[in-house]
């Protein structure tokens, strides 16, 4: 039975670590967010890896649903930008490792 920290450890070895603003690394946890966390160009590999290691279609998870493409006018972006984002952001669902994990002990993706 996979177990969460295995998921963890996975994730941390795959994924580059941000830093905050004094320089030190983000620690990833089983709740955060995956899409605030790392590149949104990373997430697709490790995802992919991620299948294979723990034998899961992965080709069922929409990516569109938690990383949306965002297209917005650059007027629009000089004016709303703030409130744009923040309502995109709070509308999105979480994309978090505990997704992952539960999905690795069922043995299929479990959301969408």
């Amino acid at each position: 039975m996979v177990t969460d920290e295995e998921v963890l450890e996975f994730f941390r070895n795959e994924l580059s670590t941000p830093l905050n603003r004094k320089w030190r690394p983000i620690p990833l946890e089983l709740d955060t967010h995956l899409q605030d966390y790392c590149a949104p160009d990373e997430l697709p590999y490790v995802i992919e890896d991620f299948g294979q290691k723990f034998d899961i279609d992965v080709s069922k998870i929409n990516m569109n649903r938690y990383c949306p493409i965002i297209k917005i006018p650059l007027l629009k972006r000089l004016t709303e930008g703030r409130e744009i984002m923040k309502k995109i952001i709070s509308e999105r669902p979480p994309f978090t490792l505990r997704m992952f994990a539960e999905s690795a002990r069922a043995g299929r993706w479990l959301y969408d």
